[in-house]
C-alpha cells in the first residue's frame, strides 16, 4: 500500500492506494477516532460487488452501517436525487460526526460529497473510489457538485474528504470503456505537468487495459501525486488549478451538446485533442507534439477526431463554462507536453475555425 498526503493545513488528508483496502476502511476510520454510525453512499451496481465488503470491514470495527443506493449514470447528479439521500440521512439518524463513505465511481463522489458537504452544513466524508477516473481525479482535491439541466457540476462546493481509500482490485471489474474512461485523465496529468509520466504512458499505456495492476497503482499513484501537487498550491482554483482543466473547456461543451452520449474521459480526450491542435494554430506547441499526445490517446482506446455534432451549439456551450472570466473563455494551452499554460486570448473564431476543420 502506498501512503499520499494531501497538504491543506487544517483540511490535510491522506490517500491509500494498493490493493485489498476496502475490507480495512473501518479500522483505519476508528484509527481516527470515527466511532458508532456510518453511511454509504453508492450506486445499485458497486452495492452488488463492493458494498458487502466495506460494510462487512466497518460492522467488524463497531460501526453501525446503513447504505443508501442510487441508480447508475449521470443523470443522478441532480438536486432531486440529492434530496433523496437528505431523506435517507435522515431516516438513518445520521449526525454531524457521521461519516458518509462515497463508494463508486465520479458520479457517486460528486453527488454524495455534494450532499456531504450540505447535510447539517457538513459531515465527514471519506471517498472511496472505484473506478480508475474517480481514483485518479474526482477524488482527490474536494470539488463536488450536481449538475442543472445540461450544465455540468454547476452547482456545487469545495469541501475535502477526511481520507481517500482507492483499492486498485476494484479497476478489475472495470468494463474496456470504462478503463479508458480513467485513461484520460491520466493521460491530461501527465500532458500538463510531467513529460516524464507521458513517456511512461508512452511505453506502458496498453497495459492498463489487460488490466495490468501493478501498472495502474502506478499510474494511480503519479496521477494522485500530480494533482496534489497543483491542488496543495491552489485549493479553490484561484489560478494554477486550473490547468487541471486541460481538455474540460471543450470537453465539457462536446459531452453537454452529446445529451451526455459521450463519456467523460471520452469528451476529455477530444477536448485534449481540440486544445492541441488550438495551442498549433497558434504557434505555442510543435506539431511533433500534438501527434505524440493523439498517438497516446488513440492507443488508450480514446477518440481523436471530432464527433459528428452541431459546432455552434459546442461553441455556445463553452460559454456556460464555469472558467468564463469577464465573458472570456479561459483555455487550457500546452506548451509542450508537460508544461501547460492558461489563456484567455484565444480568438472564438479560431476555435470555430479548428473544430470546423478537424471535423
Amino acid at each position: 500500500m502506498k501512503k499520499l498526503k494531501v497538504e491543506l493545513g487544517v483540511n490535510s488528508y491522506e490517500v491509500r492506494v494498493g490493493s485489498g483496502l476496502l475490507a480495512r476502511a473501518g479500522l483505519w476510520l476508528k484509527e481516527k477516532d470515527f466511532s458508532g454510525k456510518s453511511v454509504i453512499i453508492t450506486d445499485t451496481t458497486v452495492k452488488g460487488l463492493y458494498s458487502e465488503t466495506l460494510s462487512k470491514g466497518l460492522t467488524n470495527a463497531g460501526f453501525d452501517v446503513t447504505i443508501l443506493d442510487v441508480q447508475p449514470g449521470e443523470e443522478q447528479k441532480s438536486l432531486e436525487t440529492a434530496g433523496g439521500l437528505y431523506e435517507g440521512l435522515t431516516a438513518a439518524y445520521a449526525e454531524r460526526t457521521t461519516p458518509v463513505l462515497a463508494l463508486g465511481g465520479g458520479v457517486i463522489g460528486d453527488l454524495a460529497g455534494f450532499v456531504a458537504a450540505t447535510y447539517m452544513r457538513g459531515v465527514p466524508l471519506i471517498q472511496v473510489p472505484t473506478t480508475l477516473l474517480a481514483q485518479v481525479d474526482s477524488s482527490i482535491g474536494g470539488k463536488t457538485a450536481v449538475d442543472h439541466g445540461k450544465l455540468k457540476n454547476t452547482i456545487g462546493v469545495f469541501y475535502q474528504p477526511r481520507m481517500v481509500i482507492a483499492d486498485i482490485e476494484t479497476l478489475t471489474t472495470l468494463p474496456e470503456d470504462e478503463l479508458t474512461n480513467g485513461l484520460a485523465e491520466v493521460i491530461k496529468h501527465a500532458a500538463i505537468r510531467s513529460d516524464d509520466f507521458f513517456y511512461y504512458l508512452d511505453n506502458n499505456i496498453e497495459k492498463a487495459m489487460e488490466p495490468d495492476i501493478s501498472a495502474l497503482e502506478d499510474m494511480v499513484v503519479e496521477s494522485i501525486r500530480i494533482k496534489t501537487e497543483v491542488v496543495e498550491k491552489d485549493e479553490k482554483e484561484e489560478g494554477l488549478r486550473s490547468i487541471l482543466n486541460y481538455g474540460h473547456t471543450i470537453g465539457h461543451a462536446i459531452e453537454a451538446v452529446s445529451n451526455f452520449r459521450l463519456k467523460h474521459g471520452q469528451a476529455v480526450a477530444i477536448g485534449m485533442m481540440a486544445a492541441a491542435k488550438i495551442s498549433s494554430r497558434m504557434e505555442i506547441l510543435d506539431e511533433d507534439e500534438v501527434a505524440r499526445l493523439e498517438d497516446v490517446i488513440r492507443r488508450a482506446g480514446l477518440p481523436v477526431t471530432m464527433p459528428d455534432l452541431d459546432i455552434e451549439a459546442v461553441m455556445q456551450a463553452t460559454k456556460s463554462d464555469k472558467k468564463v472570466s469577464q465573458g472570456k473563455v479561459r483555455f487550457v494551452l500546452l506548451k509542450s507536453i508537460g508544461h501547460a499554460i492558461i489563456s484567455d486570448e484565444v480568438d472564438p473564431a479560431l476555435v470555430r475555425e479548428v473544430l470546423i476543420d478537424w471535423r
